[in-house]
């Protein structure tokens, strides 16, 4: 609906971040990005939305290559909230920032009737520099690529459906929430065959390399035994009947890399903190055109289609 009424060449690609040059056509090439926090409960095992917005657009903005500069944060908030509440995220919003390198340099805050805003909503926008020669993005997909993650798939999802405790369940699992620009200057650092990068936000590993695929008009093809799930997340996800492919993180990553480069780029990320768990999970295809698939534990073969709906619905 939207793009109909607002296409453009920046929007049309719909993809994390918006890149251009300044008017002019001078300078270097800017990310800008903007995102919304709803998550439900606030505060979560491994995080709270404070954190959680700064990182969902210092990772937007890292994924197109960028060095994540700037950003605003704006809070609706709702009347009667608890100031200590209001100061705790406060204080994440400051050290997240802090620990990604970047500056709140503008913000809002409006306030909204009681009843009418479910405690705290965070909007963030943020702006980066990309170097010149780096161009990352669909387009780039070869075959014959490989698909990197880099660590375990559906932390971030699973722990807040825990911490919402509408499920019995005693699970030590946190949210993998953390700023991915330096995981990204690692690898890029290193590598030259980086084609393309996302983060498997919503909808998770499944939805964005669907998108990938449908943007390259290539395939994807998945190693299910190469998949790196905690055992507790598969476990929750076959308690629910949820596909971790599909589950939300909030602090991994997706590369898809030329295939001389995919040692090198998992030596890379496994030497950052984030990425220690890095693992190559597939293979770009010319065919299905436009489609994922899973080569299955037992030998067969599936379709892993883009998500439809969402199962977890108030995760970011």
């Amino acid at each position: 609906m939207f793009l109909r009424e607002l296409r453009n060449p920046l929007l049309e690609p719909l993809g994390d971040s918006a890149v251009f040059r300044p008017s002019d056509g001078a300078g270097p090439r800017l990310a800008f990005s903007t995102d919304s926090f709803v998550v439900k409960p606030r505060f979560f095992p491994g995080g709270d939305i404070g954190e959680l917005a700064i990182n969902g657009t210092v990772n937007d903005l890292a994924m197109s290559g960028a060095r994540p500069l700037y950003l605003a944060v704006a809070l609706i908030l709702e009347e009667g909230l608890a100031i200590s509440e209001l100061e705790r995220i406060a204080s994440s919003i400051a050290s997240a920032a802090s620990a990604a390198g970047v500056t709140v340099a503008a913000g809002d805050t409006k306030v909204v009737e009681r009843g009418k805003g479910d405690g705290v909503y965070i909007n963030t926008s943020g702006v980066g520099i990309i170097d010149d020669g780096l161009d990352l993005s669909p387009s780039q997909v070869r075959d014959g690529d490989q698909v990197i993650v880099s660590g375990t798939i559906g932390d971030h999802g699973m722990a807040i459906m825990i911490a919402r405790g509408e499920l019995e369940l005693e699970l030590d699992l946190e949210s993998d929430t953390a700023p991915l620009n330096g995981l990204v200057a690692t690898l890029l650092e290193s590598v030259d065959g980086v084609r393309c990068l996302r983060d498997p936000t919503r909808g998770g590993v499944a939805t964005v390399l669907n998108e990938i695929a449908m943007a390259a008009d290539l395939a994807v093809v998945l190693d299910e035994a190469a998949l790196p799930i905690r055992p507790e997340v598969n476990g929750a996800c076959e308690i629910l009947g949820i596909d971790p492919l599909y589950v939300a993180n909030e602090g991994k990553l997706i590369a898809i890399v030329a295939p001389a480069d995919a040692g090198t780029a998992i030596a890379a990320l496994r030497r950052h903190p984030i990425g220690e768990q890095s693992a190559i999970i597939g293979t770009v295809t010319s065919e299905p055109r436009g489609m994922v698939l899973l080569d299955t534990a037992f030998g067969g073969s599936r379709v892993v289609d883009m998500l439809a709906g969402d199962p977890l619905p108030r995760i970011c």
